[in-house]
């Protein structure tokens, strides 16, 4: 790159550190002249392959393009004497022809290019260029080794020396690597360290390869046999190492090498590489400190089991002291590593090139570190400059030049040379003397285009000797830019740190010198960022159902956006069964696969924005596995299985299941359940079951599919350990006694030949118990019993391997019968109409017969007290407990003759009925009247009707009559009438019309007022309407209209007829005359048009004449009002009913035979 600095004037002690702060780098068009630039070259330490043609890198640029010569080890290198070696054209690569079979060996050595032009010349790195190398391994005879278990043992690769070094690793002869454990491992070395040998290590086939990486060949050692003696016993003891034998070795690192490496490895294995073995049973654990310092986390990692301990870009922090520290619970050992890091030379500040124009001033820096301290060295256009032409204006300060007062023609090329004892820079660095106006290597009219509120680089890249002065202007040249806003950068381009939407627009950046001027013009364009306002959110759903992520983002609409989806930071499975639409994910039929993170990213040519989401896959668990039973015992097992897979959804609960292949084969019934935490169960057992068991897990989707059964497991038949249940002993006839109970599982039977045996005996009379054994019952029939008295009862199972537990006895009694006596004194008090009284003795127990469930009181209605209700009612029952001798009787009707018997009841039935008694109800108020109507006689009166009350109940005295106005707002004073008993109908007359009333009428006895029935009425002028709606036509708002309406249609029609006669186009007159009725006379054409219509504008209607009938035919919309008048402007606000009476009949209307014309009052009377 090109650097240029400013300095004018000054003391020479002050020019370095002003220098410092204003060198500039700058690419130099490559149309102007330039010295040459080392552009590609190869690498310092080149290693070839034997096998292809050899080619050394030199690219170099310059204005002229320069030519090149190369050195091999120090001296002139004459290429055109070897035609195997050609040069590429324009280029400086050499290209060595070995494939007619020279050897590569040949051209090994020290090669250097050289590029030069008139304005200096740059050299290359010095290239050791080397053939690689992969020899074989040296014949040999390796002896079987023998040792004895528990001994340490190495196996010693010593593979060939090859370049580069050879990857050593260890197989057998079927190319399987051998295990490596803590027990077992490879040092650095490649040899093969055993800490205890044991005696699966035996083997004749331990292989050492070498693979050298540059050549891809492996190379083989011959096997070596092994053979572990186990004929002595084996103690314990604390770690010791192998080797090294002293407790400190060291270790020297090299920066810049491992930095090319990219690792530095300790091991305690060996010496040379910081590596310990130690013998020791048992293995112990192995762990790495560093003193006074911390190993780098972030670069340390521990292979080998702990062994190695590899620190990758190591740097000066990483010398130091580091401790390997082995432990077994026998003691332990450790070993101290003392690291030295050296450094070859690296830079600090490579020299840059430099471009002046006549009279300036400028430095060329060359700042280099190492350890130790490098020396620096310059030459000139590849000569040391010592041995260069003098130059006044050149003066050098260790690792500085200094140019001042620069002529024309002082360009030149330097080379600084940084060195030391590990290795050497070289860098090229020109001074280019150039007098160049301005000029803007930016392209013109560039568009950028940046997100609110990030960063805006706009470039201005430009060249000129002396180097231009950058200034910015944003839309006109009016102002220069400058403020805090903006940061103005030394190569000339523009930073905005906040860009804004004002801060779009054209942007022109100007470059000055004192040779001249130019000036570049870009855009900028703020956008909005792009943002997801909707991210998709975690989703857990079940295998085979569906799922959508939504993703719902905004952008710049100047941008065309992107949506793009990613699994696990990958693309999405190339699947139908994933459809990606506008802003959202949709997976169909999801499977397990599916499970993982979703990452929807909105692109755009700016900016993106992404959001992720969890997709979690569940479903039921899988069936549990491996079942084993274990501990078995004569009534309990335990059982072990192995759970299923989850499924992402935490096992809750496992549910086992057992078959009795015995009793109920193929039937599955649930035993005990265990928490989801388990895998085992402890489960008790009945005797004499064949048991399978089988287990289910569950989680929140559901239960897995039941394992498969575990093996079938037989326990031992036992008498029962448990009777019946649910004993019981009752009589169905009078002379039985019916024992039941609730049988036994299959379960429960222990054993085969299940049986009962059923005893009873009579309470209080029997001492020895009756005893039967039945099989496959439920229930046993005692006969010959006494009636209802009470039994013992005992139920108990036996089968072949003895009886049950002792049972315990239930009291059943035997049948019952009917009672035989009656209840006496049976007395009737009547409380009121509706309500009576009945009492009566109990009956004795010895009548029971059994056990006295209560009293049953039937009682019927025989006939009413009125002639006109005679009628017989259905027979009710009311039904009293046992210790009752009273009851009452509700809901009679009054004035009425009814009759009652009552019985004595237990659980066979009723007992005989006492003697009938009869009684009266007396009278009460009666019913509503069966109907009551209001109609109207004339015009200011009403007539109300009614009828008597269908329940009377009792002697009517008379009904009660009341009325009263019912206005909107309130209810009128209320009249009352008392009317005779054999009245049915009442005229009120001199009623006010249009009013409304309310009418009550109600029945009475001696005994009060029955219901009431309501009616309510309306007077009018020539009727009652007996309605609770109002009438719209007795308002008078709406008589009003009415009234209105017909007088604007008399007016309307009167005008029609005086312009009809005036107009002398509508003869009316003969019309009437010749037959009577215009409305169904033919008309002539002449008469079809009216006003300012003229036969030219309108054609006559269709079917204007009919001779044969004599009527006229209109036109769908009839004639209207409209006709009537000269102009037709006649306009009417009235609706089609008012048209319909005047116009001109329709076909319908002209078949009729009347004649009578069209009147005002017919059109009135249509509306009233």
């Amino acid at each position: 790159k090109a650097v240029m600095d400013r300095p004018r004037d000054g003391p020479l002690a002050l020019l370095l550190l002003f220098l410092g702060h204003v060198i500039t780098a700058l690419e130099v068009p490559l149309d102007l002249l330039q010295p040459p630039t080392i552009t590609h070259q190869s690498p310092k330490d080149y290693i070839i392959d034997p096998r292809e043609n050899i080619v050394i890198h030199c690219e170099a640029k310059g204005k002229p393009h320069p030519s090149f010569s190369w050195t091999r080890n120090g001296t002139h290198f004459e290429m055109d004497k070897d035609p195997k070696v050609l040069m590429k054209p324009r280029s400086g690569t050499l290209v060595m022809d070995i494939s007619g079979g020279e050897r590569a060996e040949a051209y090994e050595g020290v090669y250097q290019c050289s590029a030069h032009n008139e304005l200096g010349t740059a050299v290359s790195n010095s290239i050791v260029l080397r053939q690689s190398r992969s020899p074989l391994w040296s014949k040999e005879r390796i002896s079987p080794i023998i040792a004895q278990k528990g001994q340490s043992l190495i196996l010693h690769c010593r593979p060939p020396a090859g370049l580069p070094p050879p990857i050593i690793f260890w197989m057998d002869n079927n190319f399987q690597r051998l295990p490596q454990s803590r027990r077992v491992s490879q040092a650095l070395n490649g040899d093969l360290y055993f800490s205890n040998v044991q005696p699966e290590d035996s083997s004749s086939n331990y292989i050492c390869y070498a693979r050298f990486p540059h050549t891809q060949t492996i190379q083989q050692k011959q096997p070596i046999s092994v053979r572990v003696l186990d004929n002595k016993p084996v103690d314990e003891r604390a770690p010791v190492f192998m080797v090294p034998s002293e407790s400190v070795s060291s270790k020297m690192v090299l920066r810049g090498e491992i930095l090319e490496m990219e690792t530095a490895e300790m091991q305690c294995i060996f010496v040379a590489v910081m590596s310990l073995i130690f013998p020791f049973r048992p293995t112990p654990a192995i762990s790495w400190v560093k003193r006074n310092s911390e190993i780098p986390s972030g670069r340390a990692s521990f292979l080998s089991f702990d062994k190695t301990l590899r620190i990758t870009d190591v740097s000066e922090a990483d010398a130091g002291e580091y401790r390997c520290i082995a432990n077994n619970r026998h003691g332990s050992v450790h070993h101290t590593i003392r690291v030295t890091v050296n450094a070859a030379p690296y830079w600090i500040s490579a020299p840059r090139n430099l471009v002046l124009a006549p009279k300036e001033m400028g430095i060329i820096t060359c700042q280099a570190a190492g350890h130790p301290k490098p020396s620096i060295r310059w030459l000139m256009n590849g000569l040391p400059i010592e041995n260069a032409p003098k130059d006044p204006s050149r003066s050098v300060e260790g690792d500085t030049l200094i140019f001042s007062e620069v002529q024309t023609g002082s360009s030149a090329v330097y080379q600084c040379n940084a060195s030391n004892q590990y290795g050497y820079l070289l860098s090229n660095a020109f001074v280019n003397v150039l007098a160049e106006p301005p000029r803007v290597l930016t392209p013109p009219n560039i568009v950028y285009q940046v997100i609110m509120n990030k960063p805006t680089l706009l470039e201005c890249v430009t060249f000129g000797s002396p180097v231009p002065i950058i200034t910015w202007f944003k839309d006109s040249r009016s102002s220069m830019l400058e403020g805090n806003a903006y940061v103005f950068h030394e190569n000339g381009t523009l930073e905005i740190h906040m860009s804004q939407p004002s801060n779009s627009g054209k942007y022109t950046c100007v470059a000055r010198n004192n040779l001249g001027i130019s000036e570049n013009h870009v855009y900028l364009e703020v956008k909005e960022p792009t943002r997801i306002l909707r991210p998709p959110e975690y989703r857990e759903v079940q295998r085979n159902r569906d799922v959508v992520f939504e993703c719902k983002a905004k952008h710049d609409p100047s941008l065309v956006p992107t949506m793009t989806w990613l699994k696990d930071d990958g693309e999405l499975p190339d699947d139908e069964r994933f459809r990606v639409d506008s802003d959202s994910l949709t997976i169909t039929d999801v499977t397990e696969s599916d499970a993982g993170m979703y990452t929807c990213i909105m692109n755009t040519t700016l900016d993106q924005d992404s959001a992720s989401a969890q997709l979690t896959v569940v479903e039921q668990p899988g069936a549990p596995t491996d079942l084993e039973l274990t501990d078995p015992g004569a009534r309990s097992i335990q059982l072990t299985w192995t759970p299923g897979e989850e499924h992402n959804s935490p096992i809750k609960k496992f549910l086992i299941q057992y078959e009795d292949a015995l009793h109920q084969s193929g039937v599955w019934h649930n035993l005990t359940e265990v928490p989801g935490t388990k895998t085992t169960a402890h489960l008790k057992l009945s005797p004499y079951v064949h048991y399978s068991f089988r287990v289910l897990a569950l989680n929140d989707v559901g239960f897995s599919r039941p394992s498969m059964p575990s093996h079938q497991y037989r326990t031992s038949p036992a008498a029962p350990d448990e009777n019946p249940t649910e004993v019981k002993g009752h009589g169905t006839e009078h002379d039985n006694l019916v024992i039941t109970w609730k049988p036994l599982m299959p379960l429960q039977a222990n054993g085969p030949g299940l049986q009962y045996k059923v005893m009873w005996r009579q309470q209080g009379i029997e001492k020895d118990w009756t005893s039967v054994s039945v099989a496959n019952v439920s229930k046993f029939v005692v006969s010959g019993t006494p009636t209802f008295v009470p039994y013992e009862v005992m139920v108990q199972a036996l089968n072949d391997y003895g009886l049950g537990p002792k049972p315990g006895a239930v009291i059943g009694y035997s049948g019952e019968d009917f009672p035989s006596a009656a209840p006496g004194d049976v007395r009737v008090l009547v409380l009121n109409s509706t309500l009576a009284e009945v009492r009566w003795s109990p009956v004795s127990p010895e009548s029971v017969r059994g056990r006295l469930q209560g009293y049953k009181v039937h009682y019927q209605r025989e006939r009413s007290l009125h002639r006109h209700n005679s009628h017989h009612s259905k027979q009710s029952t009311e039904i009293f407990s046992p210790n009752k001798t009273r009851g009452k009787l509700p809901d009679l009707l009054p004035y009425s003759v009814y009759s009652l018997r009552v019985t004595a009841f237990n659980g066979r039935g009723e007992g005989p009925s006492s003697v009938p008694q009869r009684f009266e109800t007396p009278e009460g108020v009666p019913g509503a009247p069966s109907f009551f109507k209001v109609s109207a006689l004339d015009l200011d009166s009403l007539t109300l009707e009614w009828g008597p009350p269908h329940e009377r109940n009792g002697r009517l005295t008379g009904y009660t009559f009341k009325y009263q106005i019912d206005s909107k707002n309130d209810l009128g004073l209320l009249e009352e009438l008392d009317l005779p008993s054999n009245q049915s109908s009442f005229t009120l007359h001199n009623l006010p019309h249009s009013t409304r009333y309310k009418f009550y009428i109600s029945a009475r006895t001696q005994r009060g007022v029955g219901p009431t029935l309501t009616e309510e009425a309306v007077t009018v002028l020539d009727r009652a309407m007996v309605s609770p709606q109002v009438d719209i036509a007795t308002q008078g708002w709406f008589i009003g209209l009415m009234s209105a309406i017909a007088l604007l249609i008399l007016i309307l029609l009167i005008i029609c007829f005086i312009k009809r006669n005036k107009g002398g186009k509508y003869p009316v007159k003969e019309k009437e005359d010749a037959h009577g009725d215009p409305e169904i006379q033919p008309m002539k054409e002449d008469d079809i048009t009216f006003g300012e219509y003229s036969d030219e504008d309108r054609k006559p209607l269709k079917g204007s004449r009919t001779p044969s009938s004599g009527t006229v035919k209109r036109d769908g919309s009839d004639d209207s009002l409209v006709d009537c008048g000269d102009s037709g402007d006649t306009q009417f606000n009235e609706d089609g009913s008012f048209i319909g009476q005047y116009s001109g009949r329709s076909d319908r209307d002209a078949t009729h035979d009347s004649s009578e014309p069209p009147s005002p009052v017919n059109a009135m009377n249509s509306f009233v």
